[in-house]
């Protein structure tokens, strides 16, 4: 049994790649009914599927924990604490109630798996090209949803013009944005933390996510002389070093 868990988390089999992927769209699913499920009124099938969810969470964490070959090493994981404290907001959400806006950091599992951006690499050639400005949005996504959930639940119950979610996401996209319209603002000392730390800290990724946007596409490849990561897509010479460089392509433009 370890050893089949061990060979689905870590493998390369197409068995073990089809349920990484699926844990992957799990945890992007999932992200987005937490999202949705905050503007909506309680009902019954809310819990149900929360539960659901924080079984299926607690199933992968232990699975995790089991095959891990240093365990005290895996409590120091950003990613472990992450479902650690969204299990316990979905089992507990009435002892919990302030602290639901939590469940997103859920969003700190994404691309965060070494075998998981492997496995993109070698099964998706569009990811290989863009794997930075892809992991700079993803990055900026998670700011925005952990940022948006904080903002609301610091606010809901103080400031009249956060009513909702929305409202929420709406302010901290026209902070971060540096925009600014006016018609949402964050009047007490804790708010106006936040806002600093939105616009102080959002601004500095939204900046990194054009950069790579707009920066020459690159490839990863080591020189073996002067270990220079990043090269051209069509590069012949190291840049730095001048070494005949032999960069595999699959013959589509980057």
């Amino acid at each position: 049994m370890k050893e089949t868990l061990r060979s689905l988390y870590r493998g390369n089999s197409i068995r073990s790649r089809g349920f990484r992927f699926a844990i992957l769209a799990f945890d992007i699913v999932t992200i987005v009914f937490f999202i949705v499920s905050s503007l909506m009124d309680d009902h019954l099938w809310i819990y149900i599927v929360d539960a659901i969810i924080g079984l299926v969470i607690l199933a992968d964490l232990t699975a995790r924990w089991w095959i891990a070959e240093r365990k005290s090493r895996f409590f120091m994981e950003t990613t472990t604490w992450a479902d650690i404290v969204v299990i316990i907001t979905l089992f507990l959400p009435a002892l919990v109630e302030s602290f639901l806006f939590l469940r997103v950091v859920r969003a700190l599992r994404l691309l965060r798996s070494y075998r998981v951006l492997k496995d993109l690499r070698e099964e998706f050639s569009y990811f290989r090209r863009n794997e930075e400005t892809i992991q700079s949005a993803v990055n900026l996504g998670v700011f925005v949803f952990v940022m948006t959930a904080l903002v609301y639940v610091v606010q809901v119950n103080t400031n009249p013009q956060i009513n909702n979610y929305v409202d929420a996401l709406y302010f901290t996209v026209t902070a971060l944005t540096t925009t600014g319209f006016g018609d949402i603002t964050l009047t007490d000392t804790s708010g106006r933390i936040l806002s600093v730390l939105i616009m102080v800290f959002g601004v500095a990724l939204f900046l990194r996510l054009i950069q790579t946007i707009f920066r020459p596409a690159r490839v990863v490849h080591d020189c073996p002389d002067c270990g220079l990561h990043r090269h051209d897509a069509d590069a012949i010479h190291c840049k730095h070093c001048g070494r005949v460089l032999n960069i595999a392509s699959d013959g589509v433009d980057a």
